[in-house]
């Protein structure tokens, strides 16, 4: 009986109670509560200071603050848009550093050394979706160019029937 009192406990501390002085409840004046009491604890919260480390992307001063030993990897490329998209993918927490002292640009890329596997699989996907994007065929504006210019190249036909003539 006792882990059905913990259970108990547990739900009653995470219940919220939401009052309001009219009498319809609209789902737009629930909503409105809601937000109102998201904001309060908001603002609760950053007083006490528990904040949860910061995830994703993000500076390498706050990576640094987790406490964990950095790696880094080094990628050229432009398209480096591609591997944010892919890292959001893997849960990894990664800081970009540019080095634009060589053309083009180099980036260095912090991680967690415990995140090594999982960044491990991600740069495999990355390079995958690299060798892929060389393989694609061309995009639609370079369609459309090689289209336009096909057109322009092409001389209308000249006519040369006249109404009301035989032909032989």
């Amino acid at each position: 009986m006792k882990g059905v009192e913990v259970l108990q406990e547990y739900i009653d501390e995470k219940t919220v109670a939401l009052s309001s002085r009219g009498v319809n409840m609209t789902g737009r004046m629930l909503a409105k509560m809601m937000q109102a009491y998201l904001r309060n604890m908001q603002r609760l919260r950053k007083g006490k200071g528990d904040k949860s480390p910061k995830q994703g992307k993000q500076s390498l001063k706050s990576l640094k603050k987790h406490g964990v030993s950095l790696a880094d990897v080094e990628i050229t490329g432009e398209n480096i848009g591609s591997f944010n998209r892919i890292a959001r993918e893997y849960n990894l927490d990664y800081a970009l550093k540019k080095d634009a002292s060589v053309d083009p640009p180099n980036w260095v890329v912090f991680f967690k050394t415990k995140d090594d596997r999982a960044l491990d699989s991600a740069f495999k996907k990355y390079s995958k979706s690299l060798l892929n994007q060389k393989n694609k065929k061309p995009s639609l504006k370079e369609r459309i160019a090689k289209i336009q210019e096909k057109l322009k190249l092409r001389t209308d036909p000249v006519k040369t029937k006249k109404r009301g003539e035989l032909e032989l």
